[in-house]
């Protein structure tokens, strides 16, 4: 199934994704991008080391940003350069909200500022340049069921 999004203009806003920042998320994303630093999921060690408590690493963040992009653009959407900046930690029992703004559009690809906020502030902020056009060519045509 394709997903066709329409025409993409600079200044179009996307929906804002909310996501529930629990202590699963936080150790099972450090776990799998193999970021075992123990402020990611020991609390004690996290407080000792000045935060309240464990905090997300930004691997997790960084999937998080392409999972926003790629759920607005649909599954043609290749990510192209994602740039980030982390701010206030995401701890359990908060809530990130993601939104992004079209700043640009050149051809098939698109830049979009994206902003996570949580109850402290900016969690992290940058820019994804996707491309949403998907595969050209004889190969993607066919597959899609035409000629």
């Amino acid at each position: 199934m394709t997903t066709d999004v329409g025409p993409v203009r600079a200044g179009d806003v996307l929906a804002p994704l909310e996501i529930e920042i629990t202590r699963t998320l936080v150790v099972a994303g450090a776990i799998a991008s193999r970021d075992y630093q123990d402020v990611h999921h020991d609390a004690e060690s996290a407080r000792q080391k000045g935060s309240p408590d464990i905090f997300m690493n930004i691997l997790t963040t960084n999937g998080l940003v392409g999972r926003y992009i790629t759920d607005h653009f649909g599954p043609r959407a290749v990510l192209r350069k994602v740039a980030i900046r982390l701010g206030a930690p995401n701890h359990p029992g908060d809530t990130m909200v993601l939104t992004g703004v079209v700043e640009d559009v050149r051809g098939d690809t698109a830049t979009v500022r994206v902003v996570g906020a949580n109850s402290l502030g900016k969690h992290v902020t940058g820019t994804v340049t996707v491309t949403v056009g998907g595969p050209v060519g004889a190969t993607a045509r066919n597959a899609e069921g035409r000629s």
